[in-house]
C-alpha cells in the first residue's frame, strides 16, 4: 500500500508529525514551566506573554493539538479518510489565522509565509490523486 501513497501523504505526516513534537513540547513547558526551557521562547517570543498571560492551562490545548496532530498523522499514512479531512481543516484554520494576522498586524514576513504554506499543504492534499487514494 505504501508503494501508491502519493508523496504529498508522507510529507504532510510528516508535517503532522513534527507539528506534535512542537505541540507536546510547547504544552509540556506551559504546564510545567522549567527555567532550562526558556531557550524555546526565543523562536517566537511575542507567543510567551500571551501563553503566559493564560497561565499553566494554556498548555491543556496544545497537548491536545499534540495527540490530534499524532493520531491524524498516523493514520493518514494508515489511509484513513478522516485524518486527510483533519489535515484539511487545519490547514484551513491555521491559513485563516495567517490571513487575519497579514490583515491586523500587517507582518507580511510571519503570515505571508504561513498563508502561502497552509495553501501549499491545502492544494497538495486536494489534488485529485491524493483524494483519490484516500476515497478508497
Amino acid at each position: 500500500m505504501a508503494h501508491d501513497r502519493p508523496k504529498a501523504v508522507a510529507i504532510v505526516g510528516a508535517f503532522l508529525f513534527a507539528a506534535t513534537g512542537i505541540a507536546f513540547v510547547v504544552g509540556l513547558t506551559l504546564l510545567f514551566p522549567n527555567p532550562a526551557m526558556d531557550f524555546m521562547w526565543k523562536v517566537n517570543p511575542a507567543a510567551y506573554p500571551a501563553f503566559r498571560a493564560m497561565g499553566r492551562v494554556a498548555g491543556v490545548p496544545l497537548i491536545a493539538l499534540g495527540v490530534g496532530t499524532l493520531a491524524a498523522g498516523v493514520d493518514l499514512l494508515r489511509r484513513k479518510k478522516w485524518a486527510w479531512w483533519f489535515a484539511m481543516i487545519l490547514f484551513a484554520i491555521n491559513g485563516c489565522g495567517d490571513v487575519v494576522g497579514l490583515v491586523v498586524m500587517r507582518d507580511v514576513l510571519r503570515s505571508g509565509s504561513g498563508v502561502l504554506i497552509a495553501s501549499a499543504f491545502l492544494w497538495a492534499l486536494g489534488r485529485g490523486r491524493v483524494r483519490r487514494y484516500f476515497s478508497v
